[in-house]
């Protein structure tokens, strides 16, 4: 692991962390993101185009209290394309892209809703980036930020989506667009966090488009094994024999493993660059492998087909484990060996550990009835864990508290509206979504072949129909809430 800006007042809490990392691999509570950062790890980012302006707004570091330090300002970065807005004399809208767990630089260019649907709005574009992450980083530097537990106690979903509130009135005011109606969206935890805004800040978007948003894996609403079911099931349907071999993979390599040469056996049939030094090294990233497959299984790759046509292509005589490096080296690519060492940790990785452990508890797990090796999520457990490392407990029942969940529709429907939750049935993260509409207005949009965030993602000449359909839907939703505002505005004038 790599950990940058390492100093002696970071020292003990940098030690706390390596020391418990191998108790936080029991957590198997896969990441949130729009779109896998390790889909294609040889791919270099796009260049961003020159029509992302960035800026940066004086932001308030405590919204909800008034004592002198709440009110300790930090340079909060947002990015505004211009190019295709007609203005605020038209009272063109403003389509607001709210950034999750990382730094805006990736979202600018793979978040095609935004630039793929500017033109016919008329929009412009802005993409607001997430305390702690990228260079929104309160306390003047990201090893002040993260020090501990009371620096990093600013760091929660209710103070982002104030600080958006925040950079869109202020946005609004300076560009003189009182009446240019806002749509905010976003995918994954940016997709709570569009669906959460709409509902505490109604005044200042006029809808919100939800993608792949799993609001209701909180709080025992759902069950805990939703998303590893539906990862079992992705690999089923492409390949009964790909998913008997997965399954029944995991005691046979456990048991090599215990073997006096064990790990090198298994570092010599997966061709490692270095040789494993645990079980649990192949094991997690296994593990991680299949559940990144099927969260982000999207043409035109589609991993999950890929590692199915490798382990069922396997060389004639491949035992087990042959096929299992079969669908490594597939997935993969062809390499001369294959780096299955935990990756160097990222600024994402560090953050998100921290949402996990205040309010973003989700309680995933796995039975007997997945591919994968059963395992309970215990609370106990992942609240001592927690505490390990940061001496304050997780608060489970917050998130359904502040913003509700429980019984969705029958509350949800009396006070909101104007939100599309859009999911696509493939992703494993669809077992926490809103699949059924709660209103004419709190609209559900599915698609049975659809991954992770896939909607929002930039629109390719090769997208199947359904996918084209299903961003038709959600365009078309949109513009008839414009529709009715601009009769409204109208009228009040």
């Amino acid at each position: 692991m790599s950990f940058p800006m390492l100093s002696s007042p970071w020292l003990p809490f940098i030690l706390l962390i390596l020391s418990t990392c191998v108790t936080a691999t029991q957590y198997r509570i896969p990441r949130l993101s729009p779109f896998s950062r390790t889909f294609l790890p040889n791919a270099k980012a796009s260049p961003v185009s020159d029509d992302f302006k960035t800026f940066y707004y004086n932001q308030t570091l405590d919204h909800f209290n008034y004592k002198p330090e709440s009110y300790t300002r930090f340079p909060h970065r947002y990015v505004i394309n211009f190019k295709y807005w007609g203005g605020a004399n038209s009272s063109a809208p403003i389509l607001a892209y709210l950034g999750a767990e990382g730094p805006l630089e990736g979202d600018l260019n793979a978040i095609g809703f935004m630039t793929d649907n500017a033109l016919q709005f008329g929009a412009l574009l802005v993409y607001i980036e997430h305390r702690y992450y990228g260079k929104s980083i309160p306390f003047g530097s990201r090893q002040e930020a993260l020090k501990n537990a009371s620096t990093l106690g600013y760091f929660n979903s209710a103070q982002a989506i104030a600080d958006y509130a925040a950079v869109l009135i202020h946005l609004k005011k300076k560009l003189h667009a009182k009446d240019c109606p806002v749509i905010v969206l976003g995918g994954s935890y940016g997709g709570m966090l569009a669906a959460w805004f709409r509902l505490k800040y109604p005044h200042v978007a006029l809808g919100a488009l939800a993608s792949s948003a799993p609001i209701l894996y909180f709080d025992d609403i759902v069950p805990h094994n939703g998303y590893y079911s539906i990862a079992t099931k992705d690999f089923r349907e492409v390949s009964e024999s790909c998913y008997e071999t997965i399954r029944d993979s995991w005691s046979e390599m456990e048991a090599i493993a215990s073997k006096a040469s064990g790990l090198s056996i298994l570092s010599k049939e997966f061709k490692t660059c270095s040789p494993l030094k645990s079980y649990s090294q192949l094991e997690d990233y296994l593990w991680s492998m299949y559940a990144g497959a099927a969260q982000y299984n999207q043409p035109p790759r589609y991993p999950v087909t890929r590692i199915c046509d490798g382990i069922d292509g396997a060389s004639s005589g491949s035992g087990t484990l042959g096929k299992i490096a079969a669908g490594v080296f597939a997935y993969e690519g062809k390499l001369s060996c294959y780096n299955l060492e935990p990756r160097n940790e990222t600024e994402t990785d560090v953050g998100w550990r921290w949402q996990k452990c205040s309010e973003m508890v989700m309680p995933i797990g796995a039975d007997n009835d997945t591919m994968f090796p059963p395992y309970t999520f215990d609370l106990g457990s992942f609240i001592n864990h927690c505490n390990q490392l940061y001496g304050v407990s997780p608060r489970p029942h917050w998130v359904t508290t502040y913003y509700g969940g429980n019984d969705i529709k029958l509350h949800l429907q009396r006070f909101g509206s104007n939100i599309i939750f859009s999911n696509g049935l493939r992703d494993p993260y669809s077992s926490g979504g809103v699949l059924q509409s709660l209103s004419d207005s709190l609209l559900a949009v599915h698609t049975a072949n659809g991954s992770h965030c896939l909607d929002i993602l930039r629109a390719n000449e090769t997208d199947p129909q359904w996918l084209v359909k299903q961003r038709e839907t959600e365009v078309s939703i949109i513009k008839e809430w414009m529709r009715k505002y601009y009769a409204d505005l109208k009228e009040s004038k």
